[in-house]
């Protein structure tokens, strides 16, 4: 890492890392160099994407593979091959923020969580890279899909919409169906992989209350009420509609109150709902 002046330029030199384990590393000093309270917060500075190796191979969500039984070993490696792939695309989408948003009016506070966000799931990829070598595996061996950064991709001209599409849409999905996973690992046997998995959910209860927090401070700092502006900006910003049941115990441990989401839920699920989850998905 060379010097650099502000968080913004070391966020995009992350961001610009093709490597995985490089991506760690920088995340690593980056987020010690920020925690010594020298740097100033700088100016935008993200690419339009960052960079990736050319493994694994991208594809639409849509082509993806139904994953196999945890039951087998092809099948754990397969689920901790989309974990890892979920967990390095969160380290960008976490400095993204800190890039593409830079801006000394926020409070230092709102960088100083987002860094602590990226160094989090940079462990988390670490562990699941190094779990997936222990199973003869690697990273970037099979396909993967690109839709989280399609998602930070349409949000990246506001951060509120950032905010309400990428934390407490798809970081709280993950709250919905981690407890699962940990429970099938445990029944496999595979107590090492569910130990991961449990590490996983309890930070991301944590990454989901840091945007919930966030996106209540700029909705509050642009007069704006909260609950119908996050409907305004799932409805225009996330396809399709959210998908139930819900983790609503994990949710309201965030901060992230279900009077948010279930109106955005599938119509059968919530029917009281209907009319105004068929609005958004016009």
């Amino acid at each position: 890492m060379r010097e650099r002046v502000n968080l913004a330029e070391l966020a995009a030199e992350i961001l610009n890392a093709a490597d995985p384990a490089e991506k760690v590393a920088l995340s690593r000093r980056a987020a010690s160099a920020w925690a010594g309270g020298d740097l100033s917060v700088g100016a935008p500075a993200a690419p339009t994407r960052p960079a990736r190796l050319p493994e694994p191979s991208l594809r639409p969500p849509r082509d993806m593979k139904r994953r196999r039984s945890f039951g087998s070993p092809n099948g754990r490696v397969a689920l901790l091959h989309a974990l890892a792939h979920i967990e390095l695309n969160a380290i960008d989408l976490a400095w993204d923020i800190a890039a593409r948003f830079a801006d000394p009016r926020l409070p230092r506070a709102f960088f100083t969580d987002w860094v602590g966000v990226a160094a989090e799931e940079a462990e988390h990829y670490a562990l699941l890279a190094a779990r997936l070598r222990t199973l003869g595996a690697r990273y970037g061996e099979l396909p993967a899909h690109d839709g989280l950064w399609e998602a930070a991709a349409a949000t990246g001209h506001e951060l509120i919409a950032r905010l309400a599409v990428v934390p407490l849409v798809l970081e709280a999905r993950g709250l919905d169906v981690t407890p699962d996973m940990i429970g099938r690992l445990e029944r496999a046997g595979d107590h090492d992989s569910a130990a991961i998995l449990t590490r996983i959910y309890t930070d991301e209860i944590r990454h989901v209350a840091v945007g919930a927090r966030w996106f209540a401070y700029c909705c509050d700092a642009a007069r704006l009420d909260p609950e119908p502006t996050y409907h305004d900006r799932v409805r225009r910003y996330f396809s399709g509609l959210l998908k139930p049941p819900f983790n609503r115990v994990a949710r309201d441990r965030a901060g992230f109150p279900a009077r948010f989401y279930e109106p955005l839920a599938y119509p059968l699920a919530y029917p009281e709902h209907r009319a105004c989850a068929l609005a958004g998905a016009v």
